[in-house]
């Protein structure tokens, strides 16, 4: 069996679903988001190795309240964290404090739940993504690794700035340490990269408030989104400089003059980038590079979870079949194969 933890509106999920029933791979696809308020999620222990659990003490039994039926987890031989709800009360719990509480304690069933779950996972179990997730970890995993990287500082010291913007020549960036979207004033926002000028050098007193990532500016001959799923590379080219509004960040996503196409990585830097992901743990792992109008590629950052359906819709590469193929690897060996990383 095979687990996919996502939203039940995910067009990525429909996309790699496709090719699993091809492989004829049984799925269930569940949304913690509907946990507890209709979902339920036993873990029972049975006080011995040798009782009716099959010898293993416990059994870890979900029921997607989908009207499915209820999953024995140590069935599952792969689990696909995708992009999951956060737990949802059922909504005849008004109080908010009382909300909070339920979603803590469904929290700490989950993840009790999920670490008795004998399965490989994609991109990798909670806590070994939200490590790999931290720029500052993988960075200097990359680093190591051997790839170029611009000169970065992470600080929410304003004495920092202005040598930052000095060294770079005049010419330096301003992002997120994490680029999740936030609320002001009640509307949602996503903070892109800044090209700072020396009028923000005035106000650098507000960098105390909020730690940010300053990085010299550096010239693009395209940016390049790199997909790895286990060994598997796919890399495509993002001609964001056909568009002053992408220009600076391509998420800006000005999809009427901005090229994409399959793009042919050099041998040293897909292994790079195969290695990068299994070195952090994971099975998967969306990598952001520039290649510089000199030839040079350059590593950004690494997304565990990254966004990959747009790359296959607009070069044609083959990411959910690589997917599928991965997921259903241990389902077809018909054996539990117990990793975090895609080797």
């Amino acid at each position: 069996m095979i687990l996919i933890l996502s939203d039940r509106e995910d067009e990525a999920v429909e996309m790699v679903l496709a090719g699993l029933r091809r492989r004829g791979a049984p799925v269930t696809w569940w949304d913690p988001g509907d946990f507890p308020a209709r979902g339920r999620l036993t873990v029972a222990f049975d006080g011995a190795f040798d009782g009716t659990s099959g010898g293993r003490g416990h059994r870890v039994v979900l029921d997607p309240g989908t009207g499915e039926a209820p999953l024995d987890l140590a069935e599952v031989r792969a689990v696909w964290r995708r992009r999951p709800n956060p737990p949802t009360p059922a909504a005849t719990v008004t109080d908010p404090s009382h909300r909070r509480h339920a979603v803590g304690q469904a929290r700490f069933l989950l993840d009790g739940a999920w670490e008795l779950t004998p399965a490989r996972w994609m991109p990798a179990r909670g806590e070994t993504e939200r490590r790999a997730h931290n720029k500052i970890v993988h960075m200097a995993r990359a680093t190591a690794l051997g790839f170029q990287v611009p000169e970065t500082v992470y600080t929410n010291d304003p004495f920092e700035l202005v040598p930052a913007y000095e060294r770079a020549g005049g010419r330096l960036v301003a992002k997120q340490i994490d680029s999740g979207e936030f609320s002001l004033d009640g509307a949602d926002h996503r903070a892109y990269t800044t090209v700072l000028t020396r009028r923000h050098l005035t106000s650098r007193h507000r960098l105390g408030h909020e730690p940010v990532i300053l990085q010299p500016y550096v010239p693009k001959a395209v940016e390049l989104r790199v997909i790895v799923v286990g060994e598997r590379v796919f890399a495509a080219e993002i001609d964001s400089q056909a568009s002053r509004t992408a220009r600076d960040d391509w998420r800006h996503y000005d999809d009427d003059r901005v090229r994409y196409a399959e793009h042919r990585l050099p041998g040293e830097t897909e292994r790079r980038c195969a290695d990068l992901v299994a070195s952090l743990g994971l099975s998967y792992g969306a990598i952001d590079l520039i290649l510089t109008p000199e030839g040079e590629y350059v590593f950004l950052e690494i997304n565990p979870n990254g966004a990959w359906g747009f790359v296959e819709q607009r070069t044609g590469l083959p990411v959910a079949d690589a997917i599928a193929d991965w997921l259903a690897a241990a389902e077809a060996a018909g054996t539990v194969v117990e990793t975090g990383a895609g080797r």
